[in-house]
């Protein structure tokens, strides 16, 4: 692992073949601890809703929280958001590697020791970072608050409608839904 003087690029990471979660942030890297059953199948169900709305309609790809996005270079940040979505015509060609840039959505579901501050700023890396819309799943609130860039932030509880706006042109889903036991 690192020291607290190091820095690591996103292809040491890379290579570097971590077992656990973690992220790197401006060239130092930070473990993550795994998420509780709660957040794996709110997950879980956010990447079903939106992976089943882009396949049907051949809009994208949608990956899952162990991908990771360089979003920012010298000194490099890899985040991984719980769920993303990156449109048809910004897919790379290349299949190695982190993905380059930011998502066009990136879903973070917040786990009960995430503080406010470090939620708020990573939604603010990823706007940064060109990301189009970051929506934050509570589940202890069971609300969905919907970042948009020029917008304020949007909380819709689990009586609204979510919906996909400029991103996710057509999709929508009932907040409750995400919640929901089978």
């Amino acid at each position: 692992m690192t020291t607290a003087t190091d820095t690591i690029t996103a292809e040491q990471l890379l290579d570097m073949a971590i077992d656990e979660p973690c992220e790197l942030i401006a060239g130092k890297l930070y473990m993550m601890t795994p998420a509780g059953h709660w957040h794996g199948r709110i997950e879980s169900k956010v990447l079903r809703l939106i992976g089943n709305f882009v396949e049907e309609r051949d809009l994208g790809d949608v990956y899952g929280g162990d991908t990771g996005f360089v979003i920012a270079r010298d000194p490099d940040t890899v985040l991984a958001p719980d769920v993303a979505f990156v449109r048809t015509e910004r897919l790379p060609d290349t299949t190695e590697g982190y993905f380059p840039g930011a998502p066009d959505l990136a879903v973070e579901v917040v786990s009960p020791g995430d503080r406010a501050k470090a939620v708020s700023d990573k939604v603010r890396a990823w706007q940064e970072a060109g990301c189009l819309a970051v929506w934050v799943v509570r589940p202890d609130a069971r609300t969905i608050t919907v970042h948009r860039g020029g917008a304020e932030p949007r909380t819709l509880g689990e009586t609204d409608t979510l919906d996909g706006g400029d991103v996710l042109p057509g999709f929508s889903c009932r907040v409750a839904q995400v919640f929901e036991r089978p």
